[in-house]
């Protein structure tokens, strides 16, 4: 799914799998908590959700301790303190450090809009734990934190340009480039809306990343990363091409 901060801006999509083929038995935009929850107890192998799952743990102790009035006794904020280096460590997660090292740029969810989005993430990540969907931030369990442009540059595809009305040229080129490497994935008459909204397109992306995260084809954290993933969440990027994500014995 793409998530945003209302339903009208979300996009969800539903892809069944079998052997040798996938078909999207659902998309739309307006998805509301409820229709995430339903989708997500069907029930789905795995959940894909575009938008951060977390706050970065020094943002998170840094805000307890201003609270507090103890923040001298957690941050070096005297005259010497490097205030850029700071306010890096408050804004990205450790699962974005690793982002930006491979090149990408992902949104600080401390800083940046996008943690407005997070908010109505962090109660869905609830309403599905109290669902039964089995929640773990850092992708172990069906909920799995994506990043749709950043899965499009690791299969080869156009990541940049695509979104909103300048970006129709670019999306609908980029939807026949998917399709014609994916000819076993069946759109039916969803391909105008993912030729029409970006938000209907990535969460059609965000589904197969959550292929990609249900076959172990990602990038999961290390051992040592797990408990932080935990906290802050983790974004799988798949490490397979996406022609290897149907499966003619799964």
């Amino acid at each position: 799914m793409d998530l945003a901060t209302q339903p009208a801006r979300t996009g969800l999509a539903v892809v069944e799998w079998s052997p040798g083929r996938a078909r999207v038995a659902h998309l739309a935009l307006g998805a509301t908590d409820a229709d995430v929850v339903a989708a997500a107890g069907a029930p789905a192998d795995k959940v894909g959700i575009d938008c951060p799952l977390g706050w970065p743990d020094e943002f998170t102790a840094f805000v307890t301790a201003h609270t507090a009035g103890r923040l001298a006794e957690h941050v070096d904020t005297g005259p010497r303190a490097d205030g850029d280096e700071l306010r890096r460590r408050v804004a990205y997660r450790h699962t974005d450090r690793v982002l930006r090292r491979a090149g990408y740029v992902p949104l600080s969810v401390s800083t940046d809009r996008i943690g407005l989005t997070a908010v109505r993430a962090a109660v869905l990540l609830e309403r599905l734990a109290a669902a039964g969907v089995a929640v773990d931030r850092s992708g172990a369990g069906v909920v799995a934190e994506v990043y749709p442009a950043a899965s499009l540059h690791r299969w080869g595809f156009t990541h940049r340009g695509y979104k909103g009305r300048e970006g129709a040229p670019a999306r609908s080129a980029l939807v026949a480039d998917l399709l014609a490497r994916t000819p076993w994935l069946d759109v039916g008459a969803h391909r105008a809306l993912c030729e029409a909204s970006d938000d209907a397109l990535d969460a059609l992306v965000a589904a197969l990343a959550a292929r990609a995260a249900a076959l172990g084809r990602c990038a999961f954290p290390a051992p040592g990363e797990v408990e932080r993933a935990r906290r802050e969440g983790w974004i799988v990027l798949p490490d397979g091409p996406v022609e290897d994500l149907v499966d003619p014995a799964v």
